[in-house]
């Protein structure tokens, strides 16, 4: 029975170590991506295209414009699909691509993009 009892405590500790950790990545990721935010910005802001270092090196390029439904009752029926009433994002995107000028729908400003290759 003591061990049983001695299992369920070191499982207590290990559940809420656990989720202390879980809590430490989140704070991690929160922070990696915050400051990739950052180094897009002040590359963006300085006109900066390309940083080379003798482990990684940054680029920031276009990015792809995102589809905007600025009104969805606007569209045109050929872009809903008929399954469940649900609009055809791909297709809208596409055709907007093409040029195409569609009712209820624009492209976005493209967000530039940050990309890190590493060595």
């Amino acid at each position: 029975m003591r061990a049983a009892l001695a299992g369920e405590a070191l499982a207590t500790g290990l559940k809420n170590r656990i989720a202390e950790m879980q809590g430490r990545l989140a704070r991690l990721q929160d922070c990696a991506v915050k400051r990739r935010q950052i180094a897009k910005d002040v590359m963006v802001e300085l006109d900066i295209k390309k940083v080379t270092a003798p482990d990684f090196t940054v680029s920031v390029r276009p990015g792809m414009p995102a589809l905007l439904v600025l009104d969805e009752t606007a569209v045109p029926s050929i872009y809903w699909q008929p399954v469940a009433p649900r609009l055809n994002r791909q297709g809208l995107l596409s055709e907007l691509k093409d040029g195409a000028d569609i009712k209820g729908v624009t492209l976005s400003d493209p967000e530039p993009v940050l990309s890190v290759r590493t060595r």
